[in-house]
């Protein structure tokens, strides 16, 4: 007989303050090549379930500043 896996429920309590510097820290961490994969990733999405349907071509358009 299978025993079925069994899963933890975590739970983190953020304070709402302190949810911009972490997703900002986060963020920070990751490699610049990461946070674009992430951006095509939402961006991908976000047309998919537009339209049902990705644009063949986008201008690509970068500009890079200091946070």
């Amino acid at each position: 007989m299978n025993n079925p896996r069994k899963m933890i429920l975590v739970i983190n309590q953020i304070h709402p303050e302190d949810e911009d510097r972490l997703d900002v820290e986060y963020w920070m961490r990751k490699s610049p090549s990461e946070r674009l994969a992430e951006a095509y990733r939402l961006l991908r999405n976000y047309y998919m379930s537009l339209n049902g349907s990705y644009p063949d071509k986008f201008e690509r358009v970068i500009t890079q500043r200091k946070l």
